[in-house]
């Protein structure tokens, strides 16, 4: 994916010994943990390069997976109220292997979404579903904001 998110600067606290960052979306200070680093990454990406209005991004959403609770890192909701992107995020320091690409797979049983991206920061790869023929393919761009609105 020819993605190359910008070096943003953040807000950044000390608490207790812990580093916490702060998350535009979810207006609150959070753990700064090396998958957070790149989430927060991506969420201003998002927002400022590529224009998704902030009212459509969720972060951390809470979904079910037969009896099992997850949680997907982004989702991006269209205006009909329905996720169309989702983005899972990992340090920089794991490896976008299979088992990754199978994890945001499952979170998309759950949410049929139109378009994955999983994410190291360093690497980025991005897919549009074809859910009727049950297939994938792999796209060079992330889908422009106007295809959600």
């Amino acid at each position: 994916m020819k993605i190359t998110i910008p070096q943003y600067n953040f807000v950044i606290k000390h608490e207790n010994g812990q580093a916490r960052i702060f998350d535009s979306i979810r207006k609150k200070f959070v753990a700064f943990t090396p998958e957070e680093w790149v989430r927060q990454h991506w969420l201003r990406y998002l927002v400022e390069e590529r224009n998704y209005p902030r009212s459509l991004i969720a972060v951390e959403l809470s979904l079910k997976l037969n009896s099992l609770s997850k949680r997907c890192d982004i989702a991006v909701y269209g205006r009909n109220g329905k996720p169309q992107l989702i983005i899972e995020c990992k340090s920089a320091s794991i490896k976008l292997t299979q088992k990754v690409f199978d994890q945001i797979a499952r979170y998309n049983l759950a949410l049929k979404v139109k378009y994955l991206v999983v994410s190291n920061g360093e690497k980025s790869y991005c897919c549009i579903i074809d859910t009727e023929n049950g297939s994938y393919q792999f796209i060079e761009e992330l889908p422009s904001a106007s295809e959600f609105i």
